[in-house]
């Protein structure tokens, strides 16, 4: 390695230059440069880059020492040496303390001393370049580590800014917002609240800091229980109710519970948001719509049950003989009149439901003997399109605790649609199972089926099933069952796919039992 370096050696005797030239073209030195004019040898590094002077002290136009310190102004990194004939330890001492030469070596020198001297030259000069690489290469980083510390510096506080005058305006926005918004912990306690909740509770903040959420709102039908959010990410509560101890009243809400993420929190540091509506005016507004809609149904089957009594009448003959023609056409209006007061009682029994207005009468009996009674008072129908209905059971009888009734009414909306929407000369499978006390109950038909978005919304009210107009029936009877089935605590629900068929199921909990009549 230190053999590569080039070498300039300069002293007024040609001799001398020649002499050392030779000596280290004999150890495989190549590059070497040899001038016996300190001048012309100043000329060569201005332009060229070497890596180790040797220059004779004493010279007729310029000393070594002077020369040295020319040479060490055009190249700070290069190692010298410097020859003398005279044993001058003063001139020694000067030019290590001004030029900072390598070596001071008196002549006549030792060959192999010199040698050495100049391999360790070459290598104090390639450490002095390698470092001066490795500080010019730290000072460029530190340089970009300064600009990039300037740059992240007023990105942060442009940052900081940004999220303080975001802070301000989310404050802003949660201060004027008319809901109440309040901020839990993992054990549903109270952290935080704005004013409008401070005003939907009617107490003071400290009151109402660290209390549990749901001391505070109840519901009538269900209460909440942490597992129903410990499965999901998100909640909306309806029918949910407070007390605001300031004008002693209560308040319906409705209460939208969403979990606040944190890159870095555990099980025991989660934390919740809720949003609390005021819901009274919508309450009051449904109140007398549903009161409107249940006086109109109820003043509507009067008129409707004298039409269809006069109709009997007529087709009775009571009245006289009528043409075939007038037969078909009083069936055709009586129809039509059975059709309409069927909607009229249901939405009564819709709006009874909802108002919390029906009660009901459970008692012990055979479901499956129910079901058989439903497919028997439906089989004419399946017959007229060659239908075929099979009931399967793990039981031969299986008692439940519920409302005959309205079990019975849900059981023959579930098959009456199977039917309607059942390919011809196609099966419907009824499986009534029991788990442990539960009741579950499936019809499976062979169908047009349903899309998914279809299936999130067959049960509200007034769906007709689907966007391919599955029928034109009122839209009431799903929802009406999934009603009933919620009021006995059950759960209603369908598997479906397109051209595939549908199973609709409703389930009873701990309705497999001896209990007594409830009435």
């Amino acid at each position: 390695m230190e053999k590569l370096g080039k070498i300039v050696i300069v002293d007024d005797e040609a001799m001398v230059t020649k002499t050392l030239s030779m000596l280290l073209g004999l150890e495989g030195f190549s590059n070497v440069y040899t001038y016996n004019n300190p001048n012309e040898a100043l000329i060569f590094l201005k332009n060229e880059e070497v890596d180790l002077i040797i220059s004779d002290f004493i010279m007729p136009e310029m000393n070594g020492i002077d020369f040295l310190t020319e040479a060490k102004k055009l190249q700070h990194e290069v190692s010298t040496i410097l020859l003398t004939g005279y044993a001058d330890k003063e001139n020694a001492i000067r030019a290590i303390n001004e030029i900072g030469i390598f070596k001071y070596i008196e002549k006549p020198w030792d060959n192999t001393n010199l040698i050495i001297n100049i391999k360790n030259a070459l290598t104090q000069t390639r450490l002095k370049k390698e470092l001066n690489k490795k500080i010019a290469e730290l000072e460029a980083a530190n340089n970009k580590l300064e600009n990039y510390s300037k740059t992240l510096e007023h990105k942060v506080q442009q940052r900081t800014k940004e999220l303080s005058d975001s802070n301000m305006k989310l404050s802003a926005v949660i201060s004027s917002c008319a809901d109440g918004i309040v901020v839990l912990n993992e054990n549903l306690l109270i952290t935080n609240i704005n004013e409008a909740g401070i005003r939907l509770f009617g107490q003071e903040k400290e009151n109402i800091i660290s209390t549990n959420l749901f001391d505070l709102a109840f519901s009538e039908k269900k209460q909440f229980s942490k597992s129903d959010l410990s499965k999901k990410e998100s909640l909306f509560l309806r029918n949910y109710n407070i007390i605001n101890y300031l004008h002693d009243t209560k308040i319906p809400v409705e209460i939208s519970i969403a979990h606040i993420k944190t890159e870095s929190e555990s099980e025991k540091e989660k934390s919740y948001i809720a949003v609390i509506r005021d819901v009274t005016y919508q309450k009051e507004t449904e109140r007398l719509r549903d009161d409107f809609i249940a006086t109109l149904t109820h003043d509507l089957r009067t008129p409707l049950l004298a039409t269809l009594s006069g109709l009997d009448f007529i087709l009775n003959k009571s009245l006289g003989e009528i043409t075939p023609e007038q037969s078909n056409l009083f069936q055709a209006m009586k129809k039509s009149s059975e059709d309409m007061l069927g909607l009229v009682n249901a939405l009564l029994e819709v709006y009874k439901y909802e108002a919390g207005k029906t009660y009901l009468c459970k008692t012990k009996f055979d479901i499956l003997k129910l079901t058989q009674e439903c497919k028997e008072e439906l089989n004419p129908l399946a017959q007229k399109y060659d239908i075929q209905m099979n009931i399967k059971c793990n039981e031969n009888e299986l008692f439940v605790n519920a409302d005959k009734n309205e079990i019975r009414r849900v059981i023959t909306n579930l098959i009456g649609n199977a039917i309607k929407h059942s390919q011809e000369s196609s099966k419907i499978e009824i499986d009534i199972n029991k788990d442990n006390k539960d009741l579950k109950f499936d019809v499976i038909d062979d169908g047009i089926g349903l899309s998914k978005d279809d299936c999130n919304k067959l049960f509200n009210r007034f769906s007709q099933g689907t966007n391919q107009k599955r029928s034109s029936s009122t839209g009431l009877g799903l929802y009406l069952s999934r009603q009933i089935i919620e009021a006995h605590n059950g759960k209603i629900y369908v598997d479906s796919k397109i051209n595939k068929g549908s199973k609709f199921t409703f389930e009873l909990k701990d309705s497999i039992n001896d209990c007594k009549v409830i009435l």
